[in-house]
Formats: C-alpha cells, structure tokens, sequence
C-alpha cells in the first residue's frame, strides 16, 4: 500500500509539473477588488515620467479586466516575472484585448505622435537598463500597419511590433497570440535569455488626446 501511495504521488508530481511547463499564467485580475483603482497588486509603477494610475481600475467586462484610461497623460505597470518564464517551453505569449479609444493622430512610427491604445512589453533587463535593455512592445496602434516592426523614435530600448490597428475591430474583445521567442530572433538576430519582465501600459500624452482600452488574462504558454 505505501508503495502504491508513493507512486500515486510521484505520478501527481510529474503531472503538475507537465501542466507548470505548458501555460504560466501572469495575471488573471482575480486577485484585486473588483472596482479597485491604482496599480494592482503584484505590479510596480514606472520609473520614469509621471503616470496617472486613477485611470487603472480592475473591470469586469464578461471576465475579469484591467480597465486602462488615459487623457494626455503616458502609464504603465511592470511585474517582474523572477524566473517564471521558460522561452523554450513557453514561447507564446497570450493576452485578450477591448480597445473603445484610439489617440487622435497616433502613430508609432513617429516621436510627436508615438501614442498606442494598447500596450503589452516584454522586457530583457541588460546594465545599463535605460539604455542597453532589449524590450519588444506589442501594440495596437491608431495609423502604422498591423504586422509591422518598429523601432521606437523615442526610446532605443523599445521595437514595438503592430499586432492591431486602426479603428475597424474597436469595441470587440480579441485573444492574441505571438511567439516571443521568434519576435525576438527577428529583431535581434540571436536567440533570447528568459524574459525579466511584462508591463502593460496606456499612452495618449503625445497627441494630447484620450485612449480606452480593457486587457484580459496575461499567459506564456507552450506551442
């Protein structure tokens, strides 16, 4: 009987880390109150700039959601991952997305309109961080093509890539889906370390204008 209990265990214990290696959730919005405002728990506030966490509040919008809303103002929240993520066993990244409001005139490929209403990062941390970290932004832009690579005008750290665009799919609720570890490849031309971090972000304080967007579940999971 002992031995049968230990190979039960045994089995549950593969199983569970089977399961671990195949989707690391980042962030579910289940831990915070609903109706909740600020920087949620488990996040960090940026190091730069001056952010306006009012326009952060946790939704529910058929799930549970970060309600992000910004007026001439740039924010965004970081959550350091310290490990959590395998590359080579959970390439995908995978977010769901509502955007309502696209800032006026914003486009990433310019400085004076680099403006998204949504905004997902993947960040490598290198020394010195502000300027030597590698950072892939997945965004949805109001003007440069989906399907694009850009790097950023303002911040040599960041190649946001253009995952939607434009004000066809507005108000609907979206699953994306990228390979990180291919993104990665193609801008930098070499295989990437484990990431260090995801931040999500709003952005309108270029164009002096409004943005509106609700961003679901954040995961890492297997092909």
């Amino acid at each position: 009987m002992r031995h049968r209990v230990l190979m039960i265990a045994c089995l549950l214990g593969v199983l569970s880390t089977a399961w671990a290696a195949t989707e690391v959730v980042i962030e579910d919005w289940k831990q915070p109150p609903l109706g909740s405002r600020g920087i949620p728990s488990g996040w960090k506030a940026q190091s730069w700039g001056k952010a306006d966490y009012d326009g952060f509040s946790i939704a529910d919008e058929g799930s549970r959601s970060l309600h992000l809303l910004s007026r001439s103002t740039s924010s965004m929240i970081v959550k350091d991952l310290a490990g959590k993520v395998n590359l080579k066993e959970t390439p995908i990244l995978q977010w769901s997305w509502k955007v309502l409001t696209l800032p006026k005139g914003g486009d990433a490929r310019q400085a004076a309109t680099d403006d998204e209403a949504g905004q997902i990062y993947v960040v490598w941390r290198r020394f010195p961080e502000m300027v030597r970290s590698r950072i892939i932004g997945y965004v949805w832009d109001t003007t440069a093509p989906a399907g694009e690579f850009v790097k950023s005008q303002k911040t040599s750290t960041v190649t946001y890539i253009i995952v939607r665009s434009g004000t066809a799919e507005l108000g609907k609720w979206l699953v994306e889906q990228r390979n990180v570890l291919e993104d990665y490849r193609k801008i930098y031309g070499e295989a990437p370390a484990n990431p260090d971090a995801v931040a999500v972000g709003i952005d309108s304080d270029d164009t002096k204008s409004s943005a509106e967007a609700y961003l679901g579940p954040i995961l890492f999971r297997a092909p």
